[in-house]
């Protein structure tokens, strides 16, 4: 994004934050942030855009590139709250299960650049562009929204706590923060239509559309008969593989070959010791039905980061074969699945998609092939 914005605007110094070394334009500095979970230069990051957003003159422009994944690259704790607390809430969150509005909902209050705050922090004129990795788009949510008003509030953060594992479960100053912000003791981020928002404009420029609309043109390139189904891919993981898979044998009808394209965003409710991603286990889930398919099919799911939680690998691909071959190599689907250690299953069978770090984030994407 800032190597095009470069390329066709007057933009003449910035700061890039990005997940992975990255070659950026002259004048710009480079920060690596952590993903998904906030680093001590995550915290650098979010210092030096407040910083850089403060510089700007009145009668100057802030061009904000922003992507999913920046609410952790981007982390600027709130007072009274450090980062460690910021980082224990946001891995009881994403191991609890919590969606992406009920993680950034609590992320933007207990930020000091997140919930439209950034905006605030410069005297100009604001324009951000946003790829968005949230399912429904929403401004508010995508890097949980630094440069938009937030309609959330601490009440509502306080109430996704307590779903997510209850009080006890997360860093005592978290809670004590939360708690006196419900109780009006300190004030709310700013919300959409205040005066402070009035030089900012968001707009959307990406989605996970755009990623269902490369696969269908790639696929159809190829010789597919192509479906595409529009409805989000959500929910937990082991649950939505076997929707989505119910979903595409409805959808495909009686062409051949098919390749049926979805996307969206599920979650792990991780209770196991494994490792894996999101699109690792939506992907284990679906090998057993998979291997009963009258027809032969065969399945991908991919973060379109290239990363699929904490992993190296975007995610995987399982077919009709994957539960015999698994049995001959003396591996028990049931087993990995129950400790959330799809990684190390399909690494075994070989079946791990490596793309790298692609330099976007628009969610997952989900093929199905029918032969």
């Amino acid at each position: 994004m800032t190597l095009a914005a470069a390329d066709r605007s007057s933009v003449h110094a910035g700061l890039v934050v990005t997940p992975d070394p990255a070659a950026v334009p002259q004048g710009f500095e480079l920060i690596v942030g952590g993903h998904p979970v906030p680093t001590e230069a995550s915290e650098q990051a979010g210092r030096r855009a407040l910083a850089l957003a403060g510089s700007v003159g009145p009668d100057d422009t802030l061009l904000v590139l922003l992507s999913g994944g920046a609410s952790a690259l981007m982390a600027v704790p709130a007072e009274g709250v450090t980062l460690d607390d910021k980082r224990t809430t946001t891995d009881r969150l994403l191991k609890g299960g919590a969606d992406i509005y009920a993680l950034n909902t609590v992320r933007k209050h207990l930020s000091a650049i997140k919930g439209g705050r950034l905006a605030t922090h410069t005297r100009g004129t604001l324009r951000a562009l946003v790829i968005s990795d949230v399912v429904g788009d929403d401004l508010s949510v995508i890097a949980s929204g630094p440069t938009v008003g937030d309609a959330s509030t601490f009440a509502d953060a306080l109430d996704v706590i307590r779903r997510f594992g209850g009080e006890d479960a997360f860093p005592r100053a978290v809670v004590d923060r939360i708690r006196r912000g419900a109780a009006g003791g300190i004030a709310e981020t700013p919300k959409p239509g205040d005066a402070q928002l009035k030089r900012a404009q968001t707009t959307l420029i990406g989605s996970r559309r755009n990623a269902m609309m490369g696969a269908q043109a790639e696929a159809a390139v190829r010789g597919y008969h192509v479906v595409r189904l529009n409805e989000a891919v959500v929910g937990e993981a082991r649950t939505a593989a076997l929707e989505f898979l119910r979903r595409g044998a409805s959808a495909a009808g009686s062409a051949r070959p098919t390749c049926i394209v979805s996307s969206g965003e599920t979650t792990v409710r991780v209770t196991g010791q494994g490792k894996g991603g999101r699109n690792q286990e939506f992907v284990l889930a679906a090998a057993e039905p998979l291997a009963r398919a009258e027809t032969p099919m065969a399945v991908a799911s991919v973060g379109t980061d290239g990363v699929d939680g904490p992993t190296d690998a975007a995610g995987a691909l399982a077919d009709d074969t994957t539960w015999q071959r698994a049995e001959a190599a003396g591996l028990t689907p049931y087993q990995f699945l129950a400790d959330n250690n799809a990684y190390a299953f399909f690494d075994a069978l070989h079946d791990l998609i490596h793309t790298g770090p692609t330099g976007t984030n628009v969610g997952d994407l989900q093929v199905i092939l029918v032969a």
